[in-house]
């Protein structure tokens, strides 16, 4: 028979911490809930980092829920200001760096992820910075509203998120991207043209198949032997997991912290949700980290519900959202290694594409076609597997892949 659970910890306050915690509350635990982050903030949802709060100065920080809401609504005990450093799975204690101790019945790690650092812009002469936190974006905002001149290194979504904000503000952009094209890894070539199109429009420019190879006071060194002109340089070029905790405690890393689908990881006791958690994915064939709003939030409050006894699985499709300029694109499963099929006019502003390995959906991109991808996600969720022909035809109406066969 299950052990009572009267303690739960979670060590991380934000996304996925939160939303696990307002779960647990949600579905009638009672026990008492400890929620540690490293920010002094309560629990925000990131994308608000590299979307509204860059593009408006008077966008206010957008909390799950106040400081005081945490205590006062939720009863759970928020302690910020200081990370959890250290774990003893046998006696079951978490301590922070700065020497407080919270035991637990059971663990919740929701530790996230940290930026990728450049090593040749390590102590740069060069003002750089990384987009991870509410002051990181505050800092950058400043630089928008001065018409900086900005480098970003790397032209994934966080990087054209902010060179999209940039370059509305009248700054000088530039992205630096080692790849051929934008977002190889999520985006077909026709969605990386389209992107890089409507940010040279408003005068972005770019520099493919280079990489950063040193700076002055006032410029970026390429390794192709180009020279930039910078006020700044934001570094964007991936995040790696935030998993010291969880290498304390023995658990296999390989990329990330491995769970089951209920979120479980090699420890009894002990589980994990979010960006640092390595779970499967039926859409990529393997054991991925997924780095979105979705996951963080809907894995999370899956693994809370398993943390109190019950048996939910928690295998949704990764999927993601960015806006640049007019363009809504939304990417849900895999979109590499398959055969890809247009629906509706590539050549317009609003169209889909559906990624297929053999009679199976795999993937989905919409171009500002957000009921396509509403359909598209619950059919890849679903495992459906519509004809080719159909999905090929214009007029095909998405909500039949849906219906009993």
């Amino acid at each position: 028979m299950a052990q009572p659970v009267d303690n739960i910890v979670i060590v991380g306050a934000g996304q996925a911490g939160g939303r696990a915690a307002e779960a647990l509350r949600g579905r009638g635990y009672r026990g008492s809930i400890t929620m540690i982050g490293e920010e002094l903030h309560p629990p925000y949802e990131r994308p608000q980092l590299s979307k509204g709060m860059l593009l408006s100065a008077d966008a206010p920080v957008a909390y799950i829920k106040q400081a005081r809401d945490w205590n006062e609504t939720l009863g759970v005990r928020l302690e910020t200001g200081a990370p959890a450093v250290d774990c003893d799975a046998e006696r079951r204690i978490v301590s922070t760096a700065d020497g407080r101790c919270f035991p637990y019945d059971h663990l919740l790690l929701a530790t996230g992820t940290r930026p990728r650092r450049l090593a040749a812009l390590e102590d740069a002469p060069l003002e750089v910075q990384y987009l991870r936190n509410v002051e990181d974006a505050l800092r950058f905002r400043r630089h928008i509203e001065a018409r900086s001149r900005i480098v970003i290194v790397g032209g994934g979504v966080v990087g054209l998120e902010a060179a999209c904000a940039a370059a509305k503000n009248g700054c000088r952009v530039t992205v630096i991207e080692s790849e051929a094209r934008l977002l190889a890894r999520a985006f077909p070539t026709l969605v990386s043209d389209l992107v890089a199109a409507a940010h040279r429009s408003q005068g972005v420019e770019f520099v493919f198949g280079a990489t950063v190879s040193g700076s002055t006071s006032n410029s970026v060194r390429l390794s192709n032997g180009t020279e930039i002109a910078a006020d700044l340089v934001l570094v964007g070029i991936g995040v790696i997991p935030s998993d010291d905790l969880a290498e304390r405690l023995g658990l296999p890393i390989a990329g990330g912290i491995a769970v089951d689908a209920c979120g479980r990881t090699a420890v009894s006791g002990i589980f994990c949700a979010g960006d640092a958690a390595l779970q499967w994915s039926r859409c990529h064939g393997r054991a991925i980290r997924v780095e979105t709003w979705a996951n963080a939030q809907n894995q999370a409050i899956a693994v809370a519900a398993n943390m109190i006894g019950e048996t939910r699985e928690y295998n949704d499709p990764p999927w993601f959202w960015t806006d640049q300029y007019d363009l809504n694109i939304q990417v849900a499963g895999d979109m590499r290694d398959a055969d890809h099929i247009a629906r509706g006019d590539p050549t317009s502003a609003k169209f889909s594409v559906i990624a297929m390995r053999g009679s199976e959906i795999v993937g989905a991109l919409s171009v500002n076609a957000a009921k396509d991808m509403a359909m598209l996600r619950r059919i890849i969720a679903a495992n459906a597997r519509p004809q080719r022909a159909d999905l090929e035809s214009p007029t095909y109406d998405l909500r039949a892949a849906l219906r009993p066969q």
